[in-house]
């Protein structure tokens, strides 16, 4: 008997440290990816000081990461255990988001004051787009102004 219940006092607690994760922010609009490398595809973009679940805090470069329902690697040089201030954007500290055509959510156009990491075009009301495609790039925002 002595021998189950210290058994189960073992799994119970790998189990515990197993389930432990903790809470990090994107330093930057930050590329969600399938695999940990910077050419595999985007699933989507979380934007600059969004806290995210990591699993394991480690010193690697690329770790999985769960974010809106997804699972993906992210960069870990985009992390911070600090909370991030929005001080980049200019219209205000909550951004939207969309689900696109493909079914990835995606950063709605923001305003900053200068091109965030993963903005694809600058549109003519001077917002930033995140599209993942360029149709209807900035169709609500007066057009595409410069793809970047």
């Amino acid at each position: 008997m002595k021998k189950i219940v210290f058994l189960f006092i073992q799994l119970v607690f790998a189990l515990t440290i197993n389930a432990q994760s903790s809470v990090k922010y994107a330093t930057v609009n930050l590329n969600l990816r399938t695999a940990p490398n910077k050419s595999s595809h985007v699933i989507m973009v979380i934007p600059q000081g969004t806290p995210v679940t990591i699993d394991e805090d480690c010193n690697c470069k690329w770790i999985p990461i769960r974010y809106d329902g997804q699972i993906g690697y992210v960069s870990t040089k985009y992390l911070t255990k600090n909370k991030i201030s929005y001080s980049g954007n200019t219209e205000s500290a909550h951004i939207k988001h969309y689900t696109n055509s493909r079914g990835n959510r995606v950063q709605s156009p923001t305003r900053y004051n200068s091109a965030p990491a993963g903005a694809t075009a600058l549109c003519r009301d001077g917002s930033y787009s995140f599209s993942q495609s360029r149709r209807g790039t900035c169709s609500h925002h007066g057009g595409v102004a410069i793809w970047l």
